[in-house]
């Protein structure tokens, strides 16, 4: 469709999907797609290799989240698009970079699609074990297919709900958390500094297990992503795509840190068990009634939750790439009369291969679906570089062009943008001396070669014609 990327960052064709989002949406969206499981569960693992200095990797990992989504958010209030970053990209590098980082990203949605509703069946049928896993995902996964195929305001509603209860739960543990450090909770008496300082001190294994914490915990932030997707459904996409990354950056940062500064503060680091979220080790420790419980409930409609997300920016972003003939043609088709502007094929196309996904985690999770996991396990930081490279070429662009367009702009350019892609690849590096990151990092490569290697070839092929 775009044979060459536009020298001007000349304004987008108004996009024919729905504009049933609202403000709330979108920044509820924000916060929603990235508090997932992994902070609930995963972060586990890295308070076992970084001690109470965690707060530090999560300081790091999310500053560097942080500018990333500050140059999207400059891009996509200057040009609003479903597609988003795969749209700068090709406006910015060429359609090989939009088809690339569109394809990309949207296979890791759909792969780890299936990573959410297998966890969260497993919780359902922990509650009612007469239902099979199995059925719980045809359940979940007819359910959210059904939401993403009504009008866009449905899912606007569906998602802010179950991101208000993730919200809701962490600010409810921070305050508990609070408490308790002072002593003011029946039963507790003051912590103080102790459990920051004692059991080898604030750092036990050094800036080494520091380094490991940021290659533990940087994938967590991935998801924020979709609030720039989102955007083009809003009716003032500029201004909501602006706030909504504002907001977003500052509540993340300060749920995801302040959470763990909490953990680290109220228990000992080595009083964490695997298999065991901190947040219940916590809450049992300070009385909580029944805190396994709770904290399943909120990992489960955390997955919900993300697993909504996932499906709506995977076929936003396909239906994107097929606007510009990176995709079918056939994935187009958009509905009318009261849920009008759905992409319906979009959604059927992506749901399908999360279905395929699915029965691969079901029946080969060690195996096949292993393999398919780790080829996304390094995407999400192959896609933000592609992110900090566009914006260091659209910024000038927009400034020569349309200055007026920059209502949100990236600090300090270009110096923290370069920064940024040295940090990225700085984590990239670290993750190939890592024994259990490598082959995250080398399948991905593989798949990112993959991909890239297709849009080489279409790129031959359109010259050539």
């Amino acid at each position: 469709m775009h044979d060459a990327p536009p020298s001007a960052p000349s304004p987008l064709q108004p996009e024919p999907l729905s504009h049933g989002l609202k403000q709330r949406h979108l920044t509820m969206l924000g916060l929603g797609g990235v508090i997932g499981a992994g902070l609930f569960v995963g972060s586990r693992a890295g308070i076992a290799v970084a001690g109470p200095a965690i707060v530090v990797s999560y300081l790091i990992a999310g500053a560097l989240a942080m500018l990333v989504m500050r140059m999207l958010g400059e891009m996509s209030a200057a040009m609003p698009a479903s597609g988003s970053f795969s749209v700068h990209a090709e406006r910015a590098l060429g359609r090989w970079a939009g088809f690339s980082a569109g394809w990309l990203y949207w296979f890791l949605l759909v792969v780890v699609l299936a990573v959410e509703a297998t966890a969260a069946a497993q919780i359902a049928h922990g509650w009612v074990p007469a239902v099979d896993q199995w059925l719980w995902v045809l359940v979940f996964m007819v359910v959210f297919t059904v939401a993403n195929l009504t009008a866009v305001k449905n899912f606007g509603e569906f998602e802010f709900w179950l991101a208000a209860l993730k919200v809701t739960a962490i600010v409810a543990f921070l305050v508990l958390g609070l408490l308790a450090v002072f002593g003011v909770l029946p039963d507790t008496d003051p912590v103080g500094m102790t459990n920051l300082t004692g059991q080898g001190g604030f750092l036990p294994n050094g800036w080494e297990g520091v380094v490991s914490g940021v290659l533990t915990v940087v994938f967590a932030f991935g998801g924020l992503e979709v609030v720039t997707i989102a955007a083009a459904e809003t009716d003032d996409p500029a201004r909501a795509v602006g706030r909504a990354v504002r907001s977003a950056m500052v509540r993340v940062l300060f749920f995801y840190v302040g959470s763990m500064l909490i953990i680290v503060t109220v228990l000992p680091w080595t009083a964490q068990q695997a298999g065991l979220s901190p947040y219940v080790k916590v809450l049992d420790a300070i009385g909580v009634p029944s805190a396994g419980q709770i904290m399943n409930v909120v990992v489960f409609v955390a997955l919900l939750s993300a697993l909504n997300a996932n499906l709506y920016g995977a076929s936003r972003m396909v239906f994107s790439l097929a606007e510009r003939g990176e995709a079918p043609r056939g994935l187009l088709t958009v509905s009318g009369g009261g849920g009008g502007g759905v992409p319906r094929r979009a959604v059927l196309a992506s749901v399908a291969f999360g279905f395929v996904s699915v029965l691969l985690n079901l029946q080969w999770p060690d195996t096949v679906f292993l393999y398919l996991l780790n080829s996304v396990g390094a995407v999400l930081l192959f896609v933000w570089a592609l992110i900090a490279a566009s914006q260091l070429r659209l910024r000038r662009r927009i400034e020569r062009d349309a200055p007026q367009a920059l209502t949100l702009r990236m600090w300090c350019f270009p110096y923290l943008t370069w920064l940024t892609l040295a940090g990225l690849l700085g984590v990239l590096l670290l993750m190939l001396t890592d024994d259990a990151a490598r082959s995250q990092v080398l399948w991905s490569a593989g798949a990112t070669g993959l991909v890239l290697l297709v849009a080489g070839a279409r790129e031959f092929r359109a010259r050539r014609a």
